[in-house]
């Protein structure tokens, strides 16, 4: 008797179970809960280009200051000292 009501009541409860799973599949659900995550995806890219940025300008300001430059245009004054790659 214990025995056939635990298997009913096991039975009920994955019976509910993937109904409410079936319940989730459906279009609007998916659709809304992919927007979601987009979202979600959109704003830590966001985030992390922003930090990004941030690193690089921090540093290129160290890079100047270590090798004494005003501004990117400022160039070496003999050209003969400056390797071009070949």
């Amino acid at each position: 008797m214990i025995r056939r009501l635990f298997y009913m009541a096991l039975g009920a409860f994955v019976a509910l179970w993937t109904m409410r799973k079936l319940q989730a599949l459906r279009p609007d659900h998916v659709a809304r809960r992919t927007a979601g995550r987009v979202a979600g995806l959109a704003d830590q890219f966001k985030d992390f280009a922003v930090d990004v940025r941030r690193q690089s300008a921090s540093r290129e300001t160290e890079l100047r200051a270590q090798l004494r430059l005003d501004s990117v245009e400022t160039r070496p004054t003999r050209y003969d000292d400056v390797k071009d790659g070949r």
